[in-house]
């Protein structure tokens, strides 16, 4: 029971990374504030959570708009007073497509929930925590934050701005008691990343993609999650300003 009776804010929580972190959270004790913009599948994670007598709290949020997410931290106050841990996990993927060809809407479509959001959550997370005393931050990057992605210009400069934001704030709060650290999954399978759908995009796209991992497969949601319950964990006390690729050797 690593965290009972902490309380764990997971956006994104309806679904893949996210909702595997949700379990996982509630199965060590913590009481799990489900963010997700589907109420239905945030509602099917709390579901499984409280069929396992685990603590859960749904609240629908776009975390691409400051009004959801303010909203979402006050709520959050108002009910628990006080967020331990915060998992900025919320994104979206984008349309392959080289650089010219890449729309002004689609990169507006990708930078507001994937690194927007994370500038939001971090401002009222962490005020939050300078009032309690402390707590945890990890925010859910990408291998394509730390290397470059043909065809996909918008997410890669989303996800790179992920791992700056986490790298500049841990700098700043790391001597409040404020851990932050990010984590940078290659490709991993959810039910919106799987080899059916990249060979939509592109035949044999899957396979190609595979190869290019050392161990010749993508990840699995609950390897991520682990890797996120350990950063949260006293375990990973002296991790500060990390950005982790949990990633099968793709970036060594």
């Amino acid at each position: 029971m690593e965290f009972k009776n902490k309380v764990a804010l997971v956006t994104g929580a309806g679904s893949g990374i996210g909702r595997s972190c949700a379990l996982m959270f509630a199965s060590e004790g913590a009481n799990v504030i489900v963010s997700d913009f589907n109420d239905k599948s945030g509602k099917e994670t709390v579901a499984l959570i409280q069929a396992e007598n685990g603590k859960a709290h749904f609240i629908q949020t776009d975390v691409s708009k400051w009004s959801d997410m303010e909203a979402l931290h006050v709520e959050i106050e108002e009910k628990f007073g006080r967020v331990d841990i915060a998992i900025n996990n919320a994104g979206i993927a984008g349309i392959p497509a080289w650089t010219i060809d890449t729309s002004i809407e689609e990169w507006d479509r990708i930078m507001a929930p994937n690194s927007t959001s994370v500038f939001y959550g971090m401002k009222l997370q962490i005020a939050m925590m300078l009032k309690q005393g402390g707590g945890i931050i990890v925010n859910t990057a990408s291998i394509a934050g730390l290397r470059g992605l043909p065809r996909s210009i918008a997410y890669s400069a989303s996800k790179h701005a992920v791992v700056g934001v986490t790298k500049t704030a841990s700098l700043e709060y790391c001597k409040k008691n404020i851990r932050i650290n990010a984590v940078c999954p290659a490709f991993t399978v959810t039910q919106l990343f799987n080899s059916e759908m990249m060979d939509s995009f592109s035949a044999g796209l899957s396979d190609k993609l595979k190869k290019a991992i050392p161990i010749n497969r993508f990840g699995k949601v609950d390897e991520i999650a682990n890797s996120i319950l350990w950063l949260c964990s006293e375990k990973a006390s002296f991790m500060h300003g990390v950005a982790l690729p949990v990633d099968g050797g793709l970036t060594a």
